[in-house]
């Protein structure tokens, strides 16, 4: 008896702790992606459009690491290096296609808080003369790049740690103005830091509270020492940026391959200090040595990891929820899904493992990501394109760089930051939707003004969830006898022949960022099986039940679901009597499965919708002006369909 006792729990235990092959290919190809969709990498089509799009990117990674590496105060060949190593982990371990991580203005900027605190500017004079085996480098610029590397390792580790809590699915709550407006005032922020370039100025390192306003009043305390030469050949350069950026945005469809203006800009400046000597001549800063060659991989300094935490939680948030947005916005438009978990773990790992190769933090950036989608690049193949080019920089052509102006440089950053300065535009497209969600723009904008970008973050995920839970207890749902009510009438106002194409379902709550995504993947799941059962039936009797009859609330769906009749066209009502109010991001869904019934051949008609409602979905979205969408009553929707099921009819006798 004990022994088959013990036999047959060795049985199970082996059951239990022996995984199977097909298990452990499974969970390789959802922690490593490149797995998925390398294989079945085509050579033919996607190889040419990746390479071009390489090669654009690399002119856009240089130039932006040598100056987001100014930005992070540190050596400008530190920013090649987070160049180089980040795109490469990314494109192994992250889900987004057509997203281009390496250097970031925003976490650059946190960095570099933590680099000027540590390490100042003032203590330069004591370590200048010393220099370190390490690229030839002097033991200052060694210190602030320790500091630079060790907030990029830790907040790699609290990235990870995230993807271990599975966090990724609490980032629901970071909505899509919060990031608008962080990312417009974080972007402020890094112009207002270039400044000092621009105008050729020898400025003092400001941060803290309110140090946006004290950066702008030193400048104007000191603008007499404006350099005229730089200042006009920043202007000159970001003429000469903007303009051939719009040409080649306008042309793009005309021309195969877009003028890579950065590059002929940093060839061109470089090569007339060169010639004028305008370093000595007229005093303009240059970025000055570039060492050659990548440095033996070195741990971080652990010593000082308890000295950088508040920068690290912000590199960790910052660089996450802008990468995020990006990656959401490519799998949206090119029609695949990402897993938000699995974003943490791959920006967590570029972080980790490009710190022991002394890269500052990393994050997507929207210039390249947008400079991605204009070239036509394909799969993560453009990305590790650009990285063969971006080594060739580092072992050849770094040293050319010497005779680029800061100013050039500066005029390049901002210039790149044109997408996220624009998003002011969303202003009136918040206003039109949901003034809430304007307010809350605009008041996470100052917030990330007057303090940092963490600060704002933090403040508008705060300020929508107490605006939400305010609201909440305001809203009201359908009965459950008012639904039955609402089943008698359309059993007995139609007949058999047209019941079976209406699927009637009811929002009993309001449509916003916390149940948005639930509310479409229910939508959704609805539609699929449905269009799934081709079985045919038996009598008239069957198809008088295939009438859907849903209840979503909060987001959870009860459906009553039976079998349609083959070859039908459905026709999907939405009772929105319930829907007591919204925010950008539910009309925003609203309209996403509008547009998606309509890829699948179903009409989406919308019954007892509130002026607001319908002013905000003409608003956002192109919606079918040539048929009504929006009915007073779900009786008025289903007489319109009613109506035309019998045009339809006489339109075929007609033509019979």
């Amino acid at each position: 008896m004990t022994g088959a006792k013990k036999k047959k729990k060795s049985m199970l235990w082996g059951k239990m702790h022996t995984p199977q092959c097909e298990d452990i290919i499974q969970w390789c190809r959802k922690r490593l992606p490149i797995l998925d969709w390398a294989p079945h990498y085509n050579l033919k089509e996607n190889l040419l459009p990746d390479t071009v799009s390489g090669i654009m990117l690399a002119v856009q990674q240089v130039t932006q690491g040598l100056a987001f590496a100014v930005l992070s105060s540190v050596h400008p060949v530190f920013g090649l290096y987070g160049s180089l190593f980040p795109a490469i982990i990314y494109a192994i371990f992250g889900m987004g296609r057509h997203v281009a991580t390496g250097t970031f203005a925003l976490t650059s900027l946190i960095s570099a808080n933590a680099v000027e605190r540590i390490v100042p500017q003032n203590i330069q004079n004591l370590t200048t003369q010393s220099n370190t085996s390490v690229l030839g480098l002097s033991d200052f610029e060694m210190q602030r790049i320790h500091v630079a590397v060790a907030v990029s390792f830790l907040g790699g580790v609290i990235q990870v740690a995230m993807f271990v809590l599975q966090l990724g699915s609490a980032t629901f709550v970071v909505t899509e103005p919060v990031i608008s407006a962080m990312t417009t005032g974080a972007a402020t922020h890094v112009v207002t830091s270039q400044v000092k370039y621009l105008l050729g100025m020898k400025m003092p390192y400001i941060s803290g509270p309110l140090g946006f306003f004290y950066i702008y009043a030193y400048v104007f305390e000191n603008i007499k020492s404006v350099r005229l030469e730089a200042l006009l050949l920043s202007l000159l350069s970001i003429v000469v940026l903007v303009l051939v950026k719009e040409l080649n945005e306008q042309f793009k469809k005309k021309i195969k391959v877009v003028l890579p203006v950065d590059l002929v800009l940093i060839i061109a400046a470089s090569f007339a200090c060169y010639c004028t000597n305008m370093e000595n001549t007229y005093g303009l800063e240059v970025v000055g040595r570039i060492p050659q060659g990548i440095p033996s991989p070195r741990a971080p300094p652990m010593n000082i990891l308890s000295a950088v935490i508040t920068e690290a939680f912000g590199v960790a948030l910052v660089g996450y929820v802008a990468s995020l947005a990006l990656a959401q916005g490519s799998a949206k438009k090119f029609k695949y899904s990402i897993d938000d978990n699995q974003e943490f773990l791959a920006h967590g790992l570029s972080n980790i493992v490009s710190s022991f190769f002394f890269c500052i933090p990393s994050a997507a950036a929207m210039g390249r990501t947008a400079g991605l989608y204009s070239t036509g690049a394909k799969t993560q193949v453009a990305c590790l394109i650009s990285c063969i080019f971006v080594l060739i920089v580092i072992y050849a052509i770094g040293p050319l760089l010497y005779w680029l102006p800061m100013c050039v440089l500066a005029s390049i950053i901002v210039v790149g930051l044109k997408g996220m300065l624009i998003q002011f535009r969303d202003l009136k497209k918040y206003w039109n939707v949901d003034k809430i969600d304007w307010g809350i723009w605009v008041s996470t904008y100052v917030f990330t003004i007057c303090f940092a970008a963490n600060v704002g973050l933090l403040f508008g995920v705060v300020c929508t969830i107490a605006i939400v839970i305010g609201r909440f207890p305001r809203a009201m749902t359908l009965s459950i006898k008012n639904m039955k009510e609402m089943e008698f009438k359309v059993k007995t106002e139609m007949d058999s022949e047209n019941l079976q194409q209406v699927k009637i379902i009811s929002i009993n709550n309001p449509l916003v960022f916390l149940n948005a995504k639930k509310f479409y993947t229910d939508l959704m799941n609805i539609i699929q099986k449905e269009n799934a059962c081709n079985q045919p039936l038996d009598d008239t009797s069957k198809c008088e039940q295939n009438t859907l009859l849903n209840s979503l609330s909060n987001g959870n769906c009860n459906e009553e679901v039976s079998q349609s009749c083959p070859n039908e066209k459905c026709s999907l009502i939405l009772d929105c009597s319930g829907f007591t109010f919204f925010d950008y991001s539910g009309v925003s869904m609203l309209v996403e499965v509008y547009m998606d019934c309509k890829g699948r051949s179903v009409d989406v008609l919308l019954a007892h919708c509130t002026a607001s409602l319908i002013k905000a979905m003409t608003y956002y979205g192109n919606l079918d002006s040539e048929k009504p969408i929006f009915f007073e009553s779900v009786s008025a929707a289903i007489s319109h369909i009613h109506s035309n099921k019998n045009l339809s009819k006489l339109s075929d006798h007609s033509e019979v």
